[in-house]
């Protein structure tokens, strides 16, 4: 897509329901799995994501999109795009991630590992989340999407 992306409410509702879901389940993994948080910790950690996703995922969705523009101007190769998806998630995220831990009682030692997992995973977490999102805007049919389907 090219051009700065004006509000519209499909993008939005596509974007919030993307963001909510890839979150939770992916938050929720690193936090018990990797960070050692427990069970109880992380399920508040997410239970508080929910509203702060909903209030940053039309943001990061225009936030993506420009960097992806701003990716696809140095190269139009695919490998550009991905590496466009990596940048924005982990620029975007991490300093979210980090404040919804430490308001939920995680230590520094928590933050600190949680936040580096995340963005070392994120290369990955940010291509699959690009993708997720893009065929969320088709499902919802946002203009300059639902036609590519």
């Amino acid at each position: 897509m090219s051009g700065k992306a004006p509000f519209n409410v499909r993008s939005a509702v596509a974007d919030t329901f993307a963001m909510v879901i890839f979150c939770f389940i992916t938050g929720m993994v690193i936090e018990v799995f990797v960070s050692g948080m427990s069970f109880q910790q992380s399920l508040a950690s997410r239970t508080l994501a929910i509203p702060v996703n909903i209030a940053i995922a039309w943001p990061y969705g225009v936030f993506r999109d420009m960097v992806i523009r701003q990716g696809t101007r140095l190269s139009g190769s695919g490998w550009m795009k991905g590496v466009s998806d990596m940048a924005a998630y982990v620029l975007f995220q991490s300093p979210v991630y980090a404040c919804i831990l430490w308001v939920v009682g995680a230590d520094m030692d928590q933050i600190a590992t949680a936040v580096a997992s995340n963005a070392f995973v994120s290369g990955p977490l940010g291509l699959v989340y690009g993708q997720f999102l893009e065929k969320c805007r088709r499902l919802f049919r946002v203009p300059g999407y639902y036609q590519q389907a």
